[in-house]
C-alpha cells in the first residue's frame, strides 16, 4: 500500500521507536525533543506530530522500559561474627580465624538470608575488589553510562 519496500519500513519503525524510548528514557523537555527532531528535515506538521506522539506516551514508554529492567535483590541487613580455632587435637598451638557473614536480602517484597564463610585474607581482597568498583563508578565514563541508563 505503501509503495515502498520492506526494509524501509521496518528501518522508519525502528527509528521511530529509538527516538521515543531514549526520548523517554531521558525525559528531555519539549524544546529538546524539536531540536533533535527539526534535523532530520521532516515537515513542520509532522515534527508537531512527533511531539505530540511523544508527549501522549512518554510515561508509558518509562514505565514499560522500568517493568523491562531485572529485578535485583537489594541489601537489608548484615550480620557477621569472626570465629577462631586456636587449637585443635592434633595441632595444639594454632591460629584459624574464620569470617561468617549472614547477608539479608529483600527480593520482590520476600526477605532471604545468605550465610557465607570466608577466611579473613580473602575478606580483604573482597573489600579491595569493592572499593576499586566504588572507584570506578566516579570516573566520567561510568557517570556517563549510568545517566544514559535512567
Amino acid at each position: 500500500k505503501l509503495n515502498v519496500g520492506v526494509d524501509t519500513v521496518q528501518h522508519g519503525v525502528e527509528g521511530l521507536t529509538y527516538l521515543l524510548t531514549e526520548s523517554s528514557k531521558l525525559m528531555i523537555s519539549e524544546t529538546d525533543f524539536q531540536d533533535s527532531i527539526h534535523v532530520l528535515g521532516f515537515s513542520d506538521e509532522l515534527n508537531k506530530l512527533l511531539l505530540q506522539l511523544y508527549l501522549d506516551n512518554r510515561k508509558e514508554i518509562r514505565s514499560i522500559l522500568g517493568e523491562l529492567t531485572p529485578k535485583l535483590p537489594s541489601y537489608h541487613n548484615l550480620e557477621w561474627r569472626l570465629d577462631v580455632q586456636l587449637a585443635s587435637r592434633s595441632l595444639r598451638q594454632q591460629i584459624k580465624p574464620a569470617v561468617t557473614i549472614k547477608l539479608h536480602l529483600n527480593q520482590h517484597e520476600d526477605q532471604t538470608a545468605q550465610v557465607l564463610q570466608t577466611d579473613p585474607s580473602t575478606l580483604l581482597h573482597l573489600i579491595q575488589q569493592l572499593e576499586q568498583a566504588l572507584g570506578e563508578m566516579k570516573t566520567n565514563h561510568c557517570r556517563r553510562i549510568v545517566r544514559n541508563m535512567k
